[in-house]
């Protein structure tokens, strides 16, 4: 990797363990000292099953230090948000014989980025050299003398069985097992395949890419003797919130796919481990498997909705429709700041209001010293938190996370000629500073940033609406209410239509009454206006 060199480490005074050994930093290094560091190269990385927490540590590591990503279909497209902001993307994905370039195409395309002395990452979905063609490109890379590496990938061939419950090998059923490919280079007069000793000498058989040719698979099979009562499963997209799987026995399960609809892409498990399936099943019984939820909230702060609603089985649609930023004008901030001895009290109703004071604090040359005689104050756990990020404990935390929270905690206060500094969203709601200035308070209310729509995604968002492939969209704020909206047709009848049979969760009630007067039915509103409330809320909304 380019910060493990040597070379890297001299020239730059930077560690791989530190933090600055970023990728941007990386980038901007190379550029700046106008050298090649390290020689072009390409990594041959197997990027998983589907699952992007399932690709290796080395895995990522390469993407992350990549000029050149060329990714497949089955590679998920979530690893790419780990590359440098100025690498180059390109995509040769193959599906269903739909090639967007030929594997000859693709060596050539492998070669030209790397000869132009990039370091090349090739993302194949997951292992390169199980049924990936990974050692033909390897070997038109050793024929133009390009160096290289394998980083091995985890192979749909075990995750997608294990991801449904059947352990391919099993000490009271089989220890033997054999990986086959369900579609042969067509171009072969003959099978290389063995079927008699498949059928009858290896206790569990995989077969990678056999949709199509199931029928031809278990003819094969039960022709050189296999029994027909073996059991049989097809797990479709495994390892991803689409997953999906049929069993049957070996005579039957053609049948039993054709009635499912079972399509490519889909791994075949043929033994008797299968039997374990019933018992051993665990990730198609998570809670909200296979729903299709959109998230709403700006990407700098969605990890964690995300994550919470991905590991409760929901495939998240990302499609932030707000993004956080500066305010224009800093300099209300900065004179706060600047007249930070004169305030008492210091008021912090969001996580952003945190972040962006902070920064825009130590800009000024300032510490988390100056604030050392100020009492705070924070909205909800989350906000909390990051406050003591900064080595400061809140005063108050309202039982609730609303601002009328706020001022009923503050009630027990004496706050009279007391000067409150409260930096926070330029869009935030007036009943705060009013209450507060009510009760005697001499409020300075400041931006400390701003809410601006955002229309990442927005293609993909109004396609799956037309499809009818959201179950659930989710408003953590009024600001995503709104700006979801914006990115609707005008029409309301429009409207209506897209949004027909989707459910609408909100994180509270203010953020409720925001969609109910836009328009919007909304379904759920959390109790516990928090991340992991809203998560639980429609949980329990989508529980049977």
């Amino acid at each position: 990797m380019l910060c493990e060199s040597p070379e890297f480490r001299l020239m730059s005074g930077i560690d791989l363990q530190s933090k600055l050994c970023t990728p941007d930093n990386i980038f901007f290094l190379r550029n700046f000292y106008n050298m090649e560091i390290t020689k072009s190269k390409v990594y041959l990385i197997g990027a998983g099953p589907g699952d992007p927490g399932l690709i290796t540590v080395k895995g990522l590591e390469c993407i992350e230090t990549a000029d050149v990503i060329i990714y497949d279909y089955l590679a998920s497209p979530t690893l790419l948000k780990y590359a440098p902001r100025n690498a180059e993307m390109i995509y040769v994905g193959k599906k269903g014989g739909d090639h967007t370039l030929s594997q000859d195409g693709i060596n050539a395309l492998i070669a030209e980025k790397a000869k132009a002395g990039n370091i090349v990452t090739r993302l194949k979905g997951g292992d390169p050299f199980i049924f990936g063609r990974g050692g033909e490109e390897a070997e038109i890379l050793v024929r133009e003398g390009i160096p290289f590496e394998i980083v091995p990938g985890v192979t749909s061939a075990i995750a997608a069985p294990a991801y449904a419950g059947i352990p391919l090998t099993h000490r009271e059923f089989t220890s033997t097992v054999a990986f086959v490919t369900g579609h042969e280079d067509p171009t072969k007069k003959e099978s290389g395949i063995d079927w008699a000793s498949l059928a009858k000498g290896v206790g569990t058989l995989v077969f990678l890419m056999g949709v199509k040719n199931l029928p031809n698979i278990t003819g094969r099979l039960l022709e050189h003797g296999r029994s027909p009562d073996t059991p049989v499963a097809l797990v479709r997209w495994g390892t991803t919130s689409g997953q999906v799987t049929v069993t049957g026995k070996l005579d039957t399960i053609v049948d039993r796919v054709k009635e499912a609809g079972l399509k490519a892409p889909a791994i075949i498990v043929v033994g008797d481990v299968v039997r374990l399936r019933e018992t051993l099943k665990w990730f198609e019984n998570r809670p909200l498997m296979g729903k299709r939820i959109v998230v709403t909230r700006a990407r700098e702060q969605a990890s964690d909705l995300v994550k919470r609603l991905s590991d409760l089985g929901a495939e998240c649609i990302e499609c932030p429709t707000i993004k956080v930023a500066p305010p224009d004008d800093r300099t209300p901030l900065e004179t706060a700041i600047e007249n930070l001895p004169v305030y008492e009290w210091i008021v912090f109703t969001s996580v952003n209001g945190v972040k962006f004071f902070f920064e825009r604090l130590f800009e000024s040359g300032r510490d988390v010293r100056a604030l050392h005689h100020l009492r705070t104050a924070s909205i909800g756990p989350a906000t909390a938190k990051r406050l003591l990020d900064f080595g400061l404990n809140s005063d108050i935390i309202p039982e609730s996370y609303r601002a009328e929270s706020v001022v009923e905690a503050f009630r027990n206060e004496d706050v009279k000629g007391k000067k409150i500094l409260l930096p926070r969203a330029r869009e935030a709601r007036p009943i705060l500073p009013a209450e507060l200035t009510k009760m005697g308070a001499d409020v300075d209310e400041v931006t400390a940033y701003c809410t601006k729509q955002a229309r990442d995604n927005a293609g993909i968002l109004l396609k799956r609406l037309e499809e009818g492939t959201i179950d659930l969209v989710t408003f953590t704020s009024s600001s995503t209410v709104k700006n979801f909206r914006a990115l609707l047709p005008q029409e309301s009848g429009d409207v209506k239509r897209l949004m027909n049979g989707v459910t609408i969760a909100s994180i509270g009630p203010i953020t409720s009454d925001t969609a109910k007067e836009i328009g919007f039915e909304v379904h759920v509103t959390a109790e516990s206006f928090t991340i992991p409330g809203l998560c639980e809320a429609i949980q329990q909304y989508c529980s049977p």
